[in-house]
């Protein structure tokens, strides 16, 4: 008597038993309408028998390709074990082996879908440490072949740098053309600065600067300090270094108010000269002031009527008037042939901290260093009728100095000095006298705590402020622009204005074109 089959295996390891039927036989209609089909049994021997000879022969399916056709087709299945096959429908099995010859490769360069996957995979990995922050490294995928690992071009610490109204290159760049170099040794600190001339300025591509307090003690003896020129020499030599690496074609290396007053700086100059091999020139006042005004001119206002610039030094601070009522659309360095009038104060930060102290300034010591430096500006007049210029409105400051630039920083509540932001900042009157009185009654140590001060100008910077109130109580303008630039910018635009850099490049530009219009 034949006996029923058993069924397989459920997922959980129980078995259904076949029951016996009256006759003694088994009706297969009668197993289907059990649901025997849905618990994975087979179809009759000769499936069984055919599903032998396709594993023998190794073409047997994988497992994922017919779990998703039978489940487009809609068949459930079940799993007898973990090497059991699938009951699928005859279309879903057609499928699946359509999905096998595409997984296997049609010889038509089409990747197999195994193979995606696996690239996928990698590059997922490979590109995970950019997602999270770390771009340590990029996948580079060509044409569906091995991943080939490249390291990722690291983000710049911060965004390209804008330097006297002109970029600063970045790390690495490829650039052609001189090296033009602009050095100032004044009476606090020692800076250069190395550029390449571009269409509408220059970028540059090397700057250094250290506090050397060249001027100290040069208020009270008139002479330089053996210290002092050890720490100005030290900075020298470094400038020299940069200078020889970078291969500077044209430079010009100016000296100020200290060299002038000291009487020993001319045998300091001599000493330079023999020590670091620079050829320091002592230029005198007014070529100063003429310096700061093209270094700062694209910051002038374009409507502007006049500009009252000033330049609050170690040793002496500069003030000029320029005119422009008729400058008829001069910009930039042109708007050096306004310059109307101009002083310079036998007074900076340094001699006059030096006079009255700069550590612990209480309001009357600092009211005493307003009118210090106000007995020097009276001796002086700009012109007669500023004044009247300065009461249409139409006539704005521009300041160029530390004094200046550390107002602008805690103008803009900056945790961390940036030049970017500082320079160009357009300041109202009353916003400066705020700060003024803010930084006056801050104590010496929330100074040196400033990071817009800091340990090395913190007994300097309310002699500054004390310099512009100054100027403030006597030429009162409603607004004051900031410039984090000056005299080295001016070297820089003059040395390149003087070979003619942008006139011979306007000029080919000029000749590129015609022979693009001859051509059409």
């Amino acid at each position: 008597m034949a006996q029923a089959g058993t069924a397989g295996a459920e997922p959980n390891g129980s078995k259904v038993e076949g029951t016996r039927a009256d006759s003694g036989s088994v009706d297969d209609k009668s197993l289907a309408a059990r649901g025997i089909a849905q618990d994975g049994a087979s179809h009759g021997q000769t499936g069984k028998r055919r599903k032998k000879r396709r594993r023998k022969k190794g073409g047997q399916l994988s497992r994922a390709p017919e779990a998703v056709s039978g489940e487009a087709n809609g068949v459930l299945k079940k799993h007898s074990g973990p090497d059991s096959d699938t009951v699928t429908s005859f279309k879903g099995k057609k499928a699946a082996r359509r999905r096998g010859r595409k997984r296997r490769g049609n010889g038509n360069g089409v990747a197999a879908p195994a193979a995606l996957a696996t690239s996928e995979a990698v590059a997922d990995t490979s590109t995970s440490g950019a997602a999270n922050g770390n771009p340590e490294s990029r996948a580079v995928h060509q044409n569906g072949n091995a991943d080939i690992q490249v390291p990722a071009a690291r983000p710049e610490a911060t965004p390209p740098e804008r330097h006297s109204g002109h970029h600063i290159a970045r790390a690495g760049r490829r650039e052609s053309g001189p090296l033009y170099a602009a050095l100032d040794l004044g009476t606090n600190n020692c800076r250069l600065l190395i550029a390449r001339p571009e269409d509408r300025g220059f970028r540059v591509v090397d700057a250094y600067s250290r506090i050397v307090r060249l001027g100290e003690g040069v208020g009270s003896n008139r002479m330089l300090s053996e210290a002092a020129m050890d720490r100005a020499i030290d900075a020298l030599a470094n400038c020299h270094r940069k200078l020889a690496d970078r291969g500077v074609a044209r430079s010009r290396l100016v000296a100020t108010e200290a060299c002038r007053t000291a009487e020993n700086g001319a045998q300091f100059i001599e000493r330079v000269k023999a020590e670091t091999g620079l050829a320091l020139e002592v230029v005198n006042r007014e070529t100063e002031a003429r310096l700061a005004v093209a270094g700062c001119a694209s910051l002038v206002d374009h409507d502007a009527d006049g500009v009252i610039l000033f330049d609050i030094g170690g040793g002496s601070s500069e003030i000029v008037w320029l005119d422009l009522r008729n400058r008829c659309g001069a910009r930039g360095h042109a708007l050096t042939r306004f310059i109307r009038s101009w002083i310079s104060l036998p007074v900076g930060v340094v001699n006059l901290a030096e006079r009255h102290g700069g550590v612990h300034v209480t309001p009357d010591v600092f009211e005493a260093m307003v009118n210090d430096a106000a007995e020097h500006l009276a001796a002086f007049n700009l012109a007669d009728n500023l004044t009247d210029a300065i009461g249409t409105g139409g006539v704005h400051m521009l300041g160029t100095s530390g004094t200046v630039t550390t107002l602008a920083g805690i103008h803009l509540g900056l945790k961390r000095y940036d030049r970017r932001r500082v320079d160009g900042t357009w300041l109202d009157d009353t916003d400066v006298g705020r700060m003024i009185d803010q930084l006056r009654d801050m104590p010496y140590e929330a100074r040196v705590e400033n990071p817009c001060i800091g340990a090395d100008r913190a007994d300097l910077v309310l002699a500054g402020c004390a310099i512009l109130e100054a100027i403030r109580r006597r030429w009162s303008c409603s607004r004051l622009r900031v410039a984090d630039r000056g005299l080295r910018e001016g070297i820089l635009t003059e040395l390149m204005a003087a070979d003619g850099v942008w006139s011979a490049r306007k000029n080919g530009n000029r000749m590129n074109r015609g022979r693009q219009r001859n051509r059409t």
